[in-house]
């Protein structure tokens, strides 16, 4: 196995050194975000992770090796190409097999990390059930993932373009922990609320790296969903916000937009509807997810 996997400089070190790691993932520069923004992103996220007392380790495929950790000149790289493909677990066997680039969505990038023996991960919000998913079955693979890799995944909630009452149902029936980070409500990435009340809460980082720890400790296999809300002065209007994702879902219907081209397509028509708010929203929770990945990250390597 370990043929496959290359670490950075930096992540090697830090293993060594015993130093607390972050994964991040590549798809939200690859397929998230436009050029520069994608870039800066990515490498302001990085500093981030850095500035609170741990090491953050973007996961990528390329030349047929699984990277935990990318220089500045593979971030730009991965930033400005096109055609990258999107991997998920389906995908990771293929994309190395044929040296092909790959931008890890949250379900590829956790199997990475629990192979680099990382156990933090910071993202911008996990993927779930669609709407719909009744008649199409269209579940994403996160969810399978959060069930069986002992991965914690620091996020926002989940979009609000998705079933988010099928999707916590889906978590708690994989026996997957969603931890509200301060919060009673299940975040729904653009805004700090949704309907649905969480069973869990903690208000400080100890409390879930304490978590994780005896819940990996007791062979309880599987990761949590951290979900920590945007900061406030991100937030959207929640009514505003689900109106312009109906629109967009209804335009997605009409022209016949399914599978993992949905995401894609709903995250650049809701940036369009709210004129670049929506991006900028994007940026603020995922950069807010990494300060507090990166102190449960600290505080799980000290127990």
């Amino acid at each position: 196995m370990k043929e496959y996997i290359t670490l950075s400089e930096e992540v090697r070190t830090a293993k060594e050194q015993g130093k607390p790691i972050v994964a991040l993932e590549s798809t939200i520069i690859s397929h998230g975000m436009p050029y520069p923004q994608n870039v800066q992103t990515a490498r302001e996220v990085e500093q981030i992770v850095r500035d609170n007392g741990a090491v953050p380790a973007t996961i990528a495929i390329i030349d047929g090796k699984i990277k935990i950790g990318l220089s500045d000149e593979e971030l730009e790289m991965f930033g400005k190409s096109s055609g990258v493909a999107k991997a998920s677990r389906r995908d990771l066997a293929y994309l190395l097999a044929t040296k092909k680039l790959g931008a890890t969505t949250v379900a590829a990038t956790m199997i990475c990390a629990e192979l680099a023996g990382i156990n933090i991960f910071v993202t911008g919000g996990i993927g779930g059930v669609h709407r719909g998913a009744e008649t199409t079955m269209d579940i994403s693979a996160d969810l399978d993932e959060l069930g069986q890799t002992n991965v914690a995944v620091i996020c926002a909630g989940a979009k609000s373009i998705l079933d988010l009452g099928l999707t916590m149902e889906y978590l708690e029936t994989k026996g997957v922990p969603v931890i509200g980070y301060q919060t009673d409500v299940l975040p729904a990435f653009y805004t700090r609320k949704s309907e649905f009340p969480l069973n869990l809460r903690a208000d400080d980082v100890d409390e879930i790296a304490s978590t994780l720890k005896v819940k990996w400790d007791l062979n309880l296999k599987g990761g949590a969903v951290i979900a920590n809300p945007i900061p406030e002065e991100y937030a959207m209007d929640e009514e505003f916000i689900n109106g312009v994702i109906e629109t967009a879902l209804k335009e997605a219907a009409e022209r016949h937009i399914t599978g993992k081209d949905v995401t894609p397509f709903m995250l650049g028509k809701v940036k369009e509807l709210t004129e670049g708010k929506s991006l900028d929203a994007n940026i603020a929770l995922v950069k807010n997810n990494a300060v507090v990945g990166a102190k449960i990250a600290v505080s799980f390597n000290a127990k």
